[in-house]
């Protein structure tokens, strides 16, 4: 029914909908959520998709960094939670595809099932680091390339976007890099996602290597070694997306900490309120009064009754 909350609706046609965006004329912006309020965020705010951050989901669910410590089960309870309070396409940070190619299809199969429309899988070994971060190993380019065919084969929807991420660039260089992204295009990969360029001539060289194989993402890490770059100029450099993975993460860290400050220093966080959603806005949010009309419908309790 189509006036049910998002939350209790079966969204539907979805991926079909990320292709359509891929194929159309307009860059897209992709902000990163990590879990159900900031994805109703980014949902709200107008954006075309959201990408699930498997770092931003690490530190919020586990307390700990991006060093490989969220597991498969973890990381899918977030994507599904998220992918059903939303209406937009979602694309997932899938990791490794969590072992081997057996791993991957599964990955793939309950991340479908789960609402996702994009899948990301990159070429680090076990346990993988944040892309920003030292300490990357890589799999040899035959064993993602292994990946990818088995994300490609085991999809059940043919519109579910699968995304290649290479981690070369850090420690084989930037050719190197270009040179698996290529091949990972080759194995069926349909968005190329090659992580940490270091200048916006290398992006545009990786652009530029790489056009015609497969839409190019970038990622925009605030204090990561790539430089952050605004929409329209990653678009004329070549990019066909990016993706904010953290901003959200970010700003709820830094306001966060200082409502605290202000609440330990005033005693009131009167001062703030006018930089918070209030008590109804945040309800909204979560389009509560579709909620109260259903639970109505059916004999439950009115607002304020």
């Amino acid at each position: 029914m189509s006036d049910l909350p998002v939350g209790l609706r079966l969204t539907t046609g979805r991926s079909r909908r990320l292709r359509d965006l891929l194929a159309g004329p307009d860059f897209l912006q992709v902000p990163g959520a990590f879990d159900c309020i900031s994805a109703r965020l980014v949902d709200t705010g107008g954006f075309p998709a959201l990408y699930v951050t498997g770092s931003g989901v690490s530190m919020s669910a586990l307390g700990a960094p991006d060093v490989g410590m969220l597991s498969f089960a973890e990381i899918l309870d977030r994507v599904k939670r998220i992918a059903d309070c939303v209406g937009i396409p979602v694309i997932a940070d899938a990791d490794t595809g969590y072992g081997g190619p057996l791993n991957v299809m599964r990955t793939v199969r309950e991340m479908e099932r789960a609402g996702v429309s994009g899948i990301q899988i990159e070429d680090q070994a076990w346990p993988k680091k944040c892309g920003h971060e030292p300490g990357r190993r890589l799999v040899s380019t035959a064993e993602m390339v292994g990946r990818i065919r088995a994300a490609v084969d085991a999809r059940l929807d043919p519109d579910t976007v699968i995304i290649a991420r290479t981690d070369a660039r850090a420690s084989e260089g930037l050719a190197a890099a270009i040179d698996r992204a290529a091949a990972y295009a080759g194995a069926g990969a349909e968005v190329l996602f090659l992580e940490s360029p270091h200048s916006a001539e290398e992006m545009r060289r990786a652009c530029a290597a790489l056009s015609g194989t497969a839409p190019m993402l970038a990622n925009m890490v605030e204090g990561g070694r790539t430089p952050l770059l605004p929409a329209a100029e990653l678009a004329a450099l070549g990019y066909r997306l990016a993706i904010w993975p953290n901003a959200l993460t970010r700003i709820m860290a830094r306001m966060g900490g200082v409502l605290l400050e202000r609440l330990k220093t005033d005693g009131t966080t009167a001062g703030m309120a006018g930089s918070m959603l209030d008590h109804g806005g945040l309800w909204a949010l979560f389009e509560h009064e579709r909620w109260y009309a259903v639970e109505a419908r059916y004999g439950g309790p009115l607002p304020n009754s």
